[in-house]
């Protein structure tokens, strides 16, 4: 009897159970159906090009692709969006074999022709192209530390030349000549003593030669478009620089000679120096007129503010009349 009891209860358990359920399900399905029905129904929108100049706070409605749109459709689309010129190189003939054979051939770059980068240019005392050995950048040719002894074939497009930290010993004269272009020399640490004196007169747009740190004993003629000199810590002495060796520099801004055991300040220097550096050489003594007009008081030698006399054996105030035209005193021993 307890037997037949107990399944009773269980089954009416399970019918309130399922009668639950279905009451439960009614009542979401209804809220669900409600807010479907709150939203506002759009139409779908195709991706136009019209919308290209149109920003998204300003379009109408969101984008939906069409689904209708057929694939062989969409594929024309897209290819028509590619330039003409990628179409044309995807669309060419094969090329023949004469073509295939010129277009693999690679072309060697002249050191004359209009790159400029030098690959041809006549071959160096070690048997390779200047811009081999060198590192040719556009017009720029840098030949740092390879143990050069003389000045490589250039470019003719070169501009800028840096030969820095070799064992270059002379300056012949042709070394740069038909350079045109050249605007900067750098042979900063070699072993220079020799310098031939038309080696850099002629070049038309030399603007900065840098000598510095080298053996050199007479400065040769330079030409008259220099706006930089520096042949500093050098073995000039008393008659290595000519007499009005800068005269006629008239565009010369930076002239540093120290380090080069000089008695006298090179003279005259031109009105458009600004910077002078005479450091650590053996001048003795400076003139009245050795920056300034002697006989015009009313002179004035804006330009030139640097000038460096420093590690000279000179008494600077011995000479007060020496610097009335300039806008700065000199550097060096003022007792």
């Amino acid at each position: 009897m307890k037997f037949v009891i107990k399944n009773k209860g269980s089954g009416i358990l399970r019918k309130k159970n399922s009668r639950m359920k279905t009451f439960i399900n009614i009542f979401l399905g209804f809220f669900i159906f409600e807010s479907v029905g709150a939203v506002p129904i759009t139409d779908p929108v195709t991706y136009d090009s019209e919308f290209y100049d149109v920003s998204l706070g300003e379009l109408p409605h969101p984008f939906v692709y069409a689904e209708n749109e057929q694939s062989d459709q969409l594929e024309t689309e897209i290819g028509t969006a590619i330039p003409s010129i990628i179409q044309e190189s995807y669309s060419s003939a094969p090329l023949t074999e004469e073509a295939e054979e010129e277009a693999s051939t690679p072309k060697i770059i002249d050191g004359s022709s209009a790159q400029g980068s030098g690959v041809l240019v006549p071959q160096t005392q070690d048997g390779l192209p200047t811009c081999l050995l060198c590192t040719c950048l556009g017009t720029t040719v840098y030949c740092d530390d390879h143990e050069l002894d003389a000045v490589p074939p250039l470019p003719k497009k070169t501009m800028y030349f840096y030969s820095r930290y070799n064992r270059i010993r002379k300056i012949n004269k042709n070394d740069f000549a038909n350079l045109n272009n050249l605007k900067r020399i750098d042979l900063t640490a070699n072993l220079i003593s020799e310098i031939h004196e038309d080696a850099f007169r002629r070049l038309p747009q030399l603007r900065e030669l840098v000598l510095r740190d080298n053996r050199i004993r007479q400065l040769p003629k330079l030409p008259s478009t220099l706006t930089f000199i520096d042949i500093s810590n050098n073995r000039l002495g008393r008659k290595g620089i000519r007499n009005e060796a800068f005269k006629d520099l008239h565009e010369l801004q930076h002239l540093y000679i120290t380090d080069n055991n000089l008695d006298h300040v090179p003279l005259p220097l031109p009105e458009s120096l600004q910077a002078l550096h005479l450091q650590n050489n053996n001048i003795q003594e400076m003139h009245e007129d050795t920056f300034c007009k002697m006989r015009d008081f009313t002179y004035v030698r804006r330009a030139l503010e640097d000038i460096r006399l420093d590690g000279n054996p000179i008494n600077l105030s011995k000479t007060p009349y020496a610097y009335m035209c300039l806008p700065r005193l000199p550097v060096g021993n003022l007792i």
